[in-house]
């Protein structure tokens, strides 16, 4: 079961990105292929959501999405419920808007660090005073929210009636009780209105003022009663007698303040912010309001991409199956109406080869489809003309990396450790990108590890695409009409960005090297100068 946000938020202050994958084989995608294929630039790209929590759980939907299909769909009809109702969307956004505007002063209650009456706050996480300000802020975002929730209509999709019940069920709860008010101090501890009732044992109103009027009623009722006992004429109205009343009520207030500020703070305000953090209605409301943020936000994201979105069509099937029609790149294609798009249909054939120059779009083209996959398990709409897909239980994308120092192992070592764990924990409902495979050995002994490898994946029946420039290895696969070939389109030295049928045996190196200026003549001209 996934943790709330608030049960994430674990520091001094919330931190949008506070949930991260999980390892190797637990989770949809483990924290190698979430670098690779540059998810936080996905949750820059995607993330239009106004309020805190609903950016955290954005970021949670994308670190660690969901390998259920029911649950992906219901996510879907929640979208296209908001989409297709302009009424509930408006008054969606309205809420979002409004709690958007008050969020921060709840995080302060929970979160901030008191500096005393005499301090002076500087940063966001500071309060300074007896915490009153934050208390009746804080406390007011939870009415106003849960105010502005019950108001909606009622949705037709499962999902959007299960997050509306998290909220319902927060504005019966005690945490909500409290938070309202009045909350009673006693040998107990924090009690409620419904709590209080049929007891009879002594407690103490808390109201977040100063000012106290039992309180100092009782003070100056002492006051009334020493003076009748021992009379003085130091409160008789004469301007003589302002700096003798002064000389009492001076010190008295300065005992006053601290002592009822710090009662206050200790016993009520501090107790109070503790059980919010702590209760777990509390959390699944704040959970509920960034789910909504999200479902907008997934709305927002289409209509600013500037070119056709759409969300995909779900299927099941024993193994993966992926198909899409003029997909785009869902970061390099948000307002490029020139970005190229391509095919790609992923069914009886699971095993792609993707060969070609450099610098023609073959990494960007994989990326497309692990991020158009990773977008769709978690309901979002996809930069496509038509896509068609399974859930995938694992994304994994591999990507040569630089070998530690201290593991012994080099760069091919280094590799095959990581296509091993993918290779055990991947199932025929994975998706599995490959750049390159063997790297740091001899022609031979790459040649015969890539084969065993995908050979291996092959058995395994998942999808999976290889990116590589060794179009021996491909003609092998192909030869035993094992996969489908595609590669990068050129017209002279220039990619166009399109994937076409076939294997490119054609090397951009001394292109790419005149470019850069380090060309055979280039590094002969740079020896003459010397």
């Amino acid at each position: 079961m996934k943790k709330t946000i608030l049960q994430n938020w674990t520091g001094e202050w919330p931190e949008i990105r506070c949930t991260k994958p999980l390892p190797t084989g637990e989770g949809v995608i483990d924290e190698a292929t979430f670098r690779t294929i540059e998810v936080d630039e996905l949750f820059e790209n995607v993330n239009h959501a106004e309020t805190m929590v609903g950016q955290s759980i954005l970021y949670r939907s994308l670190s660690r999405p969901a390998d259920n299909l029911e649950q992906v769909k219901e996510k879907q009809e929640a979208v296209k419920e908001i989409q297709n109702n302009p009424e509930l969307q408006s008054n969606l956004q309205g809420l979002v808007s409004h709690t958007a505007d008050g969020e921060k002063n709840f995080y302060l209650l929970l979160y901030g660090q008191f500096l005393g009456a005499m301090g002076t706050a500087r940063e966001e996480n500071e309060i300074e005073g007896f915490g009153y300000v934050q208390f009746i802020r804080g406390t007011r975002f939870l009415q106003e929210f849960v105010a502005h929730a019950k108001a909606l209509q009622t949705p037709e999709s499962t999902y959007l009636k299960q997050v509306l019940q998290k909220i319902h069920g927060f504005s019966s709860s005690r945490s909500f009780e409290l938070a309202v008010g009045p909350a009673y101090i006693s040998e107990q501890g924090i009690q409620s209105k419904t709590e209080r009732k049929g007891k009879f044992n002594p407690a103490v109103i808390f109201r977040p003022t100063l000012f106290k009027p039992l309180f100092m009623l009782s003070v100056f009722a002492i006051i009334w009663f020493f003076l009748n006992i021992f009379p003085s004429d130091m409160f008789s109205f004469s301007k003589e007698s302002i700096p003798v009343a002064s000389i009492f009520f001076i010190p008295l207030l300065l005992v006053y303040i601290p002592v009822v500020g710090g009662f206050d703070r200790d016993h009520a305000i501090i107790p109070l912010r503790d059980i919010f953090r702590q209760s777990e209605e509390v959390a699944e409301a704040l959970d509920a309001l960034g789910q909504l943020d999200e479902l907008l936000a997934f709305t927002k994201y289409a209509e600013a991409f500037g070119s056709e979105m759409v969300l995909p069509e779900l299927m099941t099937a024993p193994h993966h199956k992926l198909e899409l029609q003029n997909a785009k790149n869902p970061i390099l294609g948000k307002a490029n109406p020139d970005y190229v798009g391509n095919d790609l249909s992923l069914d009886k054939d699971r095993l792609i080869f993707i060969t070609g120059p450099n610098s023609g779009g073959k990494t960007a083209f994989c990326k497309t489809v692990t991020q158009i996959q990773l977008l769709t398990q978690i309901g979002c709409f996809v930069p496509a003309d038509r896509a068609v897909l399974t859930v995938a239980d694992r994304i994994f994308y591999q990507a040569p990396e630089i070998s530690h120092l201290d593991d012994g192992e080099g760069r091919f070592g280094t590799e095959l450790k990581r296509t091993k764990n993918i290779f055990l924990s991947c199932t025929a409902q994975s998706l599995v990108v490959l750049d390159e495979l063997s790297e740091g050995t001899t022609f031979e002994e790459k040649m015969a590890t890539s084969i065993t490898v995908l050979e291996g994946f092959v058995k395994k029946g998942c999808s999976t695409l290889l990116i590589t420039h060794n179009h021996q290895l491909v003609d092998h696969f192909i030869n035993q009409k094992t996969g489908q070939a595609r590669q990068v389109e050129f017209k002279g030295d220039a990619p166009t960005y399109r994937l076409i049928k076939g294997i490119s045996r054609v090397s951009h190196a001394e292109r790419i090297a005149k470019k850069i200026g380090f060309a055979k003549a280039d590094i002969e001209k740079y020896l003459k100068r010397q």
